[in-house]
């Protein structure tokens, strides 16, 4: 009888393993299709963010001409330059001015361009197309020469793009082409917005079409593009492939095909090339809108660490469900060992009495207690209140940079106009009524534009303005650098022992500032924070250390380091940006870096440096004044 109980235990306990290790790996694939999902979005996302930044840029540029109509060369490479999109947002080939030109006029164009400093210029290839849309303007020039005097009328794919975005007034994309300056043959395609004559009725597309003056355009090679958005390390786990289906108005949706294929990350993944298999059951099509076209992005899993299941908690869950069906059959057969459970529980229970008594005691010392936990809760509900109204803030810079790039904008062409009337006015010995009539109206409606943005500036402004105050003013006095770096470490001490992180701290003694310690105190709980969540992350411990000396009478510089996972490139180049973080929704709010980076250079006055390598680490260096001007006050860390 015993006996057929130990049998009975042992499969029965061989049926709940089994049943646990299933539930597992139901378990780890479902994670493993999350993971996917999120990292398929992630990819659509960013490239959606970039190329409305681009669409932006155009849409901005169009702005210029809707408040002069006749920009020259230089002002549009002035222009251009100041937007400094290749150090900013790498990824184009070209930003440029195509001019809609009438058969009538094309010889009188050409000699024009050519007096502009362009001797050998021509429109190519020859046409009697009705009308020309020549590309007059590129910006860089350099290695796209072949699209300088291009007549876009005669390529069938632009002009269907030229007469749309013409007769809708919207930013148009191109199908599939080959750029011209191109030899490589890759994929590429132009986003253009039309450009209209200031003033023209422009209700109806034949209203449109007659005051067109041409189109401002952004070029792009795919795969550049993409090399710019997809982070690298993210295409050993993901095949992307981009499909064009057409524009959105089109009845039916072009099939995908080698023609309408815009991109494939296989050339760009050591995956693709050492033949590793992509996972059916991991794969997406997600849809995506660029310039009245719709794309197809497709999306798949490659079988790898990133989305492959982990045997190990299978194996280890398999053998101990069998070890345990074991000792429990056994212990069922074994009389003795019967009694000696029994006797192991009745000790037990001794024990649980003991431990009842002691939790009893420890009731009576938690009582007491009680109003310092109130306390501290009090403290935290304050310390999260306070870290809320600082991501808000540091919101504002974002806001403030439409209403304040669109009035240096308007000024910088205001100047432009004001230098050309005094021009005019000195050359010409006089101005007609019409000029300075013309002259005023631009004025005027230049004027509206910036006195429209510096009020929602200013709006902006005084909505924040109390959170600024409050990170900046009336928090200055004198302070000892090794007191305010060991008191940051202290309110630490719990999370650093968790992490089984080790702290080396080595600061010059008897270094003493005149500034702001809670902002240098703010700015040290972040890199402490970020090296907790970013550095540490998927390790059992870590060192942190901490390094202060003093370079000069007047300075002193701060060494922040950790041994943790450290950073790629790309994620280095974008630290400091607001809202770009590697753990969105884990913890993550993508502002630590931008608020660090806003109190060091604002309220301290001082410059910040990382260094980081991919599983090296990472370096954060401070070089900070001594003592702030009295007479200066902070900027307020947004």
């Amino acid at each position: 009888m015993l006996k057929s109980r130990g049998y009975l235990a042992f499969i029965v306990g061989i049926c709940l393993t089994a049943a646990t290790c299933q539930i597992v790996l139901t378990a780890q694939q479902h994670q493993i299709r999350n993971n996917f999902e999120r990292d398929a979005e992630k990819v659509v996302r960013d490239t959606e963010n970039r190329l409305q930044t681009y669409f932006d840029v155009l849409l901005a540029l169009k702005g210029v001409y809707a408040l002069d109509d006749s920009m020259d060369r230089q002002r549009f490479q002035r222009f251009v330059n100041q937007l400094q999109l290749e150090q900013r947002y790498p990824g184009f080939q070209a930003i440029q001015f195509v001019r809609r030109v009438p058969d009538q006029r094309l010889q009188e164009f050409s000699a024009s361009v050519r007096k502009d400093g362009y001797p050998a210029f021509t429109v190519h290839p020859a046409s009697s197309q009705q009308p020309h849309y020549v590309i007059e303007y590129s910006e860089p020039l350099k290695g796209n020469e072949a699209a300088f005097g291009l007549d876009l009328a005669v390529l069938p794919p632009h002009l269907h793009a030229l007469e749309l975005g013409r007769d809708s007034g919207e930013i148009v994309a191109t199908e599939r082409i080959t750029l011209v300056q191109d030899s490589s043959g890759e994929p590429g395609f132009v986003a253009r917005a039309p450009v209209y004559r200031n003033g023209a009725p422009l209700q109806t597309a034949a209203q449109r079409e007659a005051a067109l003056v041409g189109f401002v355009a952004i070029v792009f090679k795919v795969n550049t593009l993409m090399r710019e958005v997809i982070d690298p390390a993210m295409l050993e786990h993901l095949h992307v492939r981009i499909h064009d289906r057409g524009y959105r108005q089109d009845a039916t949706p072009l099939a995908a095909s080698d023609r309408t294929l815009m991109y494939d990350s296989r050339s760009q993944s050591s995956q693709a090339a050492a033949g590793v298999p992509v996972l059916e059951e991991l794969a997406v099509q997600m849809p995506l809108a660029v310039g009245m076209r719709q794309w197809q992005v497709a999306l798949e899993g490659y079988s790898g660490s990133r989305y492959t299941r982990a045997p190990w908690p299978v194996i280890l869950i398999g053998i101990a469900g069998v070890i345990i069906s074991a000792l429990i059959a056994a212990l069922l057969v074994s009389t003795r060992r019967m009694t000696v459970a029994r006797h192991g529980l009745e000790y037990s229970l001794a024990e649980l009495e003991r431990q009842k008594h002691k939790v009893e005691q420890a009731r009576a010392d938690l009582a007491a207690l009680t109003e310092t936990l109130k306390q501290a809760q009090t403290n935290l509900l304050t310390s999260e209140k306070m870290a809320s109204l600082g991501a808000l803030v540091a919101g504002v810079a974002h806001e403030l940079n439409t209403p304040i790039g669109n009035s240096l904008l308007t000024a910088s062409a205001l100047s432009d106009m004001v230098r050309e009337l005094e021009h005019k006015l000195a050359t010409d010995g006089g101005l007609k009524r019409s000029a300075l009539e013309a002259h005023m109206q631009d004025a005027r409606k230049a004027c509206d534009i910036m006195s429209s943005s510096l009020t929602r500036a200013a709006d902006l402004i005084t909505s924040f303005k109390q959170v600024a105050v409050d990170q900046a003013s009336g928090q200055r006095r004198r302070f000892k650098l090794d007191e305010v770096v060991h008191d940051t470490l202290a309110t630490y001490a719990a999370q650093l022992r968790r992490s089984a992180c080790n702290v080396k701290v080595d600061l010059a003694a008897g270094v003493e500032f005149d500034s702001y310690p809670g902002s240098l105190s703010q700015v040290l709980s972040n890199l402490i924070g970020n090296a907790l969540l970013h550095g540490f992350d998927g390790r059992d411990c870590g060192g942190i250390s901490i390094e202060g000396w003093q370079d000069s009478s007047d300075a002193v510089t701060l060494r922040f380091s950790d041994d943790g996972v450290g950073m790629s490139p790309g994620t280095l180049r974008k630290i400091f940006d607001p809202f770009f973080t590697t753990k969105m929704g884990q913890g993550g709010s993508g502002l630590g870096m931008n608020i660090v980076y806003n109190i060091v250079t604002g309220v301290l006055r001082g410059t910040i440096q990382v260094e980081s390598l991919a599983g090296k680490g990472t370096t954060v260096t401070l070089v900070l004044p001594l003592q702030l001007p009295p007479e200066e006050q902070p900027l307020p860390a947004l």
